[in-house]
């Protein structure tokens, strides 16, 4: 009995090893405060749960959702496009998603054939570089480097490279770097993928969690981009929903259309009561991601804050979930994120799972309570000044 090769290939997600260490601290004893997965500890507004509730006790809501979802959550995604970024979409531009993850994965499955190649930025969120090896694909990095905000150079990409890429993927704001994009950088982006016949995919989860006045634009809203370009989001960060998996692939049709193929080979849709409560997340009322967004300033401002007198660089981020910020000296990331783990209890994610840039910084997620977050920094502090 021996598993394929690309199964045997895939290296061991770092986060399900971290969980297996974790659990070995607990039963020792340990109070471990996690902030390492971007998994928000916040709930979603409780009208949602109520919406979920009275669609769970609904007989009718219990068959299959349809591979193409039902048609009031596919409007829901229409309407929350043309609200949110005046982008106007067609039912042949978008696909609803078992989360955003799975459609990311699921588009190489769709779009990459064996040998094709994919750019991805180097820091990234690692399933960009993992899932082309399910295709027998490949992939080579572009650099997001602090000094340009952690956007790439396109003009640095090799044009061997680019002539010979399928797909490109983008992330804003970005995780782990916390860096954001203008609609300008989107129309360079554009601009280079029509260049040389490339897909664009915007992976876009945290667009609604934004602080100090920015507001995340859609790679959709450049003109002509649903020519070129393919943008996943998700509900799990924007309304709290990330156990419940829903999310959307929206923009250029032909790839939709190719990811629609691959997934009623592979699932069976979302379940009605999760299409009923994302509907109503998308379309009813907004008002409580301010407070929310809130919360998480207050929260992101405290790792500012603590950093800063610690004399360590950080980003500044403007949205998403987390803090990105040097190693200190001596430690590489591993050493750190291991002495944080094993001294003080804290469990922060390091850079080096993020791509040879992220090598030298560490992540911190926004997603313990404010106190516990306190706690963290204080720990953080003291066993990082010895």
């Amino acid at each position: 009995m021996k598993p394929a090769k690309r199964a045997q290939n895939l290296p061991p997600l770092f986060f399900a090893l971290l969980s297996k260490r974790i659990a070995e601290l607990s039963a020792e004893g340990a109070d471990i405060i996690k902030l390492d997965a971007g998994s928000p500890d916040l709930p979603p507004d409780g009208r949602l749960v109520e919406t979920l509730k009275r669609s769970a006790d609904d007989p009718t809501k219990h068959n299959y959702g349809g591979y193409a979802g039902q048609p009031h959550f596919r409007q829901a995604i229409i309407d929350y496009y043309g609200r949110r970024f005046g982008v106007e979409l067609d039912n042949a531009e978008l696909l609803p998603l078992i989360g955003s993850k799975e459609g990311v994965v699921n588009m190489h499955l769709a779009w990459i054939d064996p040998g094709d190649l994919s750019l991805i930025p180097d820091p990234c969120y690692p399933s960009y570089e993992f899932a082309p090896m399910l295709t027998g694909g490949r992939t080579e990095r572009f650099d997001l480097l602090p000094e340009r905000g952690w956007l790439p150079d396109f003009a640095a990409i090799p044009k061997e490279s680019a002539k010979a890429a399928r797909m490109l993927w983008l992330n804003y704001p970005n995780n782990p770097t916390g860096g954001t994009a203008t609609l300008e950088f989107f129309a360079e982006a554009i601009d280079f993928c029509r260049q040389y016949d490339i897909l664009l995919c915007h992976d876009a989860p945290y667009s609604d969690i934004t602080y100090d006045g920015h507001q995340a634009p859609s790679v959709l809203e450049v003109p002509g981009a649903k020519e070129v370009a393919v943008e996943f989001n998700s509900l799990s960060k924007t309304y709290s929903l990330a156990g419940w998996r829903v999310g959307m692939a929206v923009g250029c049709q032909v790839a939709v259309e190719a990811l629609a193929t691959v997934k009623t080979q592979i699932d069976s849709g979302l379940a009605k009561p999760i299409q009923d409560m994302a509907a109503d997340a998308l379309i009813g009322d907004q008002s409580w991601l301010i407070p929310r967004n809130a919360i998480y300033k207050e929260r992101r401002d405290l790792c500012l804050e603590t950093l800063g007198k610690m004399n360590i660089e950080t980003t500044l981020p403007k949205g998403g979930l987390y803090i990105w910020f040097r190693t200190p000296a001596g430690y590489s990331s591993l050493e750190y994120h291991t002495h944080l783990l094993e001294k003080a209890h804290i469990s922060i994610t390091p850079g080096h799972i993020y791509g040879n840039n992220g090598e030298g910084w560490m992540r911190i997620s926004l997603v313990a309570k404010t106190e516990r977050l306190k706690e963290a920094l204080a720990r953080l502090e003291k066993v990082t000044s010895k």
